[in-house]
């Protein structure tokens, strides 16, 4: 596959957000069911935004949440299953690690239910001693949290 005329934006502006729903009910089944309104969060909340277009159509998407220094996370890794297999995906991940905001961190962590061949031949390693989840349940109001006034010294 030809793929010189493909473009990689960091552009969140970019980002439509109907397309990028379409994209991961097409190629991701951990996002199928996303809605635009929470897509919009996520990616108010991340940096670097990726997208990948050919012409008009958005065919890829990353994003990654980092303390710029220590720890960066990769999220949302998908390309249209019509552009796989021509290197995109790899071109994809190394354009967010490449990031001033990633270039610098000192680990880089992601989550992948099927795709640890993939990431492994990117330089990720398989890391089964630190990874732990907590499934929030909604609330359906959050806890005030409690404020402590601290004394002033002089």
């Amino acid at each position: 596959m030809d793929c010189r005329h493909i473009q990689f934006c960091h552009q969140r502006s970019r980002i439509d957000l109907q397309q990028l729903q379409a994209l991961f009910q097409a190629a991701a089944f951990w996002a199928k069911d996303r809605r635009v309104e929470e897509l919009e969060i996520a990616i108010a909340n991340s940096d670097p935004v990726i997208s990948v277009w050919d012409q008009n159509q958005m065919i890829g998407f990353a994003r990654a949440t980092s303390d710029g220094i220590y720890r960066a996370t990769i999220w949302d890794v998908v390309i249209h299953p019509d552009y796989q297999g021509a290197g995109l995906g790899r071109k994809l991940v190394e354009t967010v690690l490449t990031h001033p905001r990633m270039n610098r961190v000192e680990r880089v962590y992601l989550m992948t239910t099927h795709q640890q061949q993939f990431y492994e031949r990117i330089g990720f390693q398989l890391n089964a001693s630190t990874t732990m989840v907590l499934c929030n349940q909604p609330m359906e109001q959050p806890p005030t949290p409690a404020v402590v006034e601290m004394p002033q010294t002089s």
